[in-house]
């Protein structure tokens, strides 16, 4: 074999390819390669390798073949006797694929960024030429295919890689600033950017979720102050005392924005639209000035303010937003009840129509005529708005309508 410096460009070049074809990196994962070299004890003809099309844009001439891998000094690979056919050195098998070659392979293995995504694969080779040996380079690819101006290169050894990533010639190319790494500590940075971005999305989620919580509890808060002075208290012996009761009391006085009053039970309360104190004496006056009774039963009332009042506010809260979260869910019984009967009237007498979709709330200051509790069922809601005339209804629809909140 001739000396290397005595190779032209082209031979070297050339002499390099073949060497790719049947190196160490190459040749284990070219299916194509593989093949071919069993047919025949390992020998390929030069027929055939110039089908390779990186090789084939560099010389279509088996003559050039021959000479370029006389004069490299690799000893990678032999040629036949009759010049037409070239293999891998027998004294140069493929190395095992261990661990250990793995673990070696890793470590004298670097990783590259900055290149212009234009750049190409014989650019990157021209200017690593006098920068060391280089064994193998790939330039990584993104999803379409494109090069991502990134590429790792395998070195001889891993204190090549070493001597290669302090060099300063390597910082720059075409003007580019250069990230320069050994592969592994280029999969150490990454795994920790990876580690310090699921705590920063975590961290970010927790604020998230923080302050929309904050922002809830301020607008609950806020729905509540407006809701202060409207809540009425009533105790008493109440058997047999319904909410369509309260209504017919409270029906031309105030709206009632809900009830909670189970029968039965010996206390509950009212959420008025408007001022509960006002509501209790317009009430009273309209019942000659004298106590306000149900059914001809005492009752004591009481206009709640302070921590007493909040509490019932929140209470009443939560109770709308379960009401809500079961409509949503969809409660077919209800439903079906309603089905076949068209609309209905409200205390005014207007048409109302019902949906069975979603609704987005409860309470809407454009429903004026629509006083009942927003978690009544139906055929509830059908009992409160016939004016009051509830005595033809079975005493078991009663039931069922008086029962639940």
């Amino acid at each position: 074999m001739a000396e290397e410096q005595e190779m032209s460009p082209l031979e070297k070049k050339v002499a390099e390819q073949i060497e790719y074809y049947f190196g160490d990196h190459n040749l284990p994962r070219d299916r194509f390669l593989k093949e071919q070299i069993q047919l025949d004890d390992g020998w390929v003809t030069l027929e055939t390798m110039l089908k390779f099309n990186r090789l084939k844009n560099l010389t279509s001439d088996a003559a050039v073949i021959v000479e370029s891998l006389r004069k490299s000094k690799t000893g990678l690979l032999e040629i036949s006797e009759d010049q037409t056919k070239i293999r891998r050195s027998l004294s140069k098998p493929l190395p095992e694929y261990t661990d250990e070659y793995k673990d070696a392979l890793k470590h004298k293995s670097i990783y590259m960024k900055g290149f212009p995504l234009d750049t190409t694969l014989d650019e990157i080779k021209d200017w690593l030429a006098d920068k060391g040996h280089v064994e193998n380079i790939q330039m990584r690819k993104g999803p379409q295919k494109t090069f991502k101006g990134s590429i790792f290169a395998v070195l001889e050894s891993d204190e090549a890689a070493k001597t290669f990533v302090a060099r300063d010639d390597v910082k720059q190319f075409k003007g580019n600033d250069m990230i320069v790494l050994i592969k592994d500590d280029y999969f150490a940075k990454k795994a920790e950017e990876r580690k310090q971005g699921r705590a920063d999305a975590k961290a970010k989620a927790k604020s998230e979720k923080e302050e929309k919580q904050k922002q809830a509890e301020k607008e609950e808060m806020k729905s509540l102050d407006e809701q202060r002075g409207c809540v009425l208290k009533f105790s008493g012996e109440l058997d047999h005392v319904s909410r369509e009761d309260f209504h017919q009391i409270f029906a031309e006085h105030a709206q009632i924005k809900w009830i909670d009053f189970t029968r039965g039970a010996k206390e509950g309360t009212i959420l008025f639209r408007s001022d509960a104190k006002e509501a209790l004496q317009k009430a009273q006056e309209a019942a000659g000035g004298s106590e306000l009774k149900i059914k001809d039963k005492d009752v004591q009332w009481e206009v709640l303010e302070g921590d007493v009042e909040l509490e019932v506010l929140k209470k009443i809260l939560e109770s709308q937003q379960e009401s809500l979260n079961k409509r949503k869910g969809g409660r077919g019984g209800h439903r079906g009840r309603g089905r076949g009967r068209g609309g209905r009237r409200d205390r005014g007498g207007r048409e109302q129509t019902r949906f069975h979709g979603k609704k987005t709330k409860f309470d809407s200051d454009e429903e004026e005529g629509d006083d009942a509790e927003d978690a009544e069922p139906a055929a509830k809601k059908r009992t409160l708005e016939s004016n009051g005339k509830d005595a033809g209804t079975p005493a078991t629809k009663q039931a069922k309508v008086e029962n639940g909140s």
